[in-house]
């Protein structure tokens, strides 16, 4: 078989540092933008450029946003006492998706892992401080993973957050919507008991 054309193979690799987009992925992709018109390819172009140029962290939450602040974060509509902590801005599309949720959002920016060097500092914590001692939020959602380095994240973020006079919750974990029990792992079945609320 041909080896491709050198800009294309350059294409290729670039598609394929994107999440989610394996080698043929990036492949089917690069030869479709190729055989595109041009000005078609130039809108895509475009478009990506404008999107990286015009988002950015919303000063607030930390948020995806064009304003400052973001949209959730002006809205007089949401609840100010709820405030969910969230490990990157994705998580807060979503929460925003389900539509369950009315309170504000706060992206710690990571969670902590001494293995990779992610400490305290590393993360937006001392902004979550800053917005708790404003005085108007009543509790503090942590709406991290299940998985050991969370569990560090919020056991550390609720010592930490003691002090301020705060409700400190975490969302319930357990058995996704339309799995049975065969699915489920361990740690999946006990937390789903532990979680587990009186039938109505």
């Amino acid at each position: 078989m041909a080896a491709l054309p050198e800009s294309l193979q350059r294409l290729v690799g670039a598609l394929s540092q994107l999440p989610g987009i394996g080698p043929r992925s990036a492949e089917r992709l690069a030869l479709h933008v190729v055989q595109r018109e041009p000005e078609s390819v130039r809108l895509l172009a475009s478009a990506i450029l404008e999107a990286r140029e015009r988002i950015q962290s919303c000063t607030q939450c930390g948020g995806l946003t064009e304003t400052q602040p973001c949209s959730l974060c002006s809205d007089p509509r949401r609840d100010a006492s709820l405030l969910c902590v969230v490990e990157t801005p994705v998580d807060i599309l979503r929460l925003e998706k389900a539509g369950a949720y009315r309170g504000l959002f706060h992206v710690l920016g990571g969670r902590l892992s001494p293995t990779t060097g992610v400490e305290p500092e590393d993360l937006r914590i001392s902004e979550l401080e800053a917005r708790l001692t404003a005085g108007q939020i009543k509790e503090v959602i942590l709406a991290l993973g299940s998985d050991v380095e969370s569990d560090a994240t919020c056991f550390y973020l609720a010592r930490r957050l003691a002090n301020h006079g705060v409700r400190i919750t975490r969302l319930a974990q357990g058995l996704p919507a339309g799995a049975g029990l065969e699915f489920a792992d361990e740690v999946t079945l006990s937390r789903a008991l532990e979680g587990r609320r009186q039938v109505e």
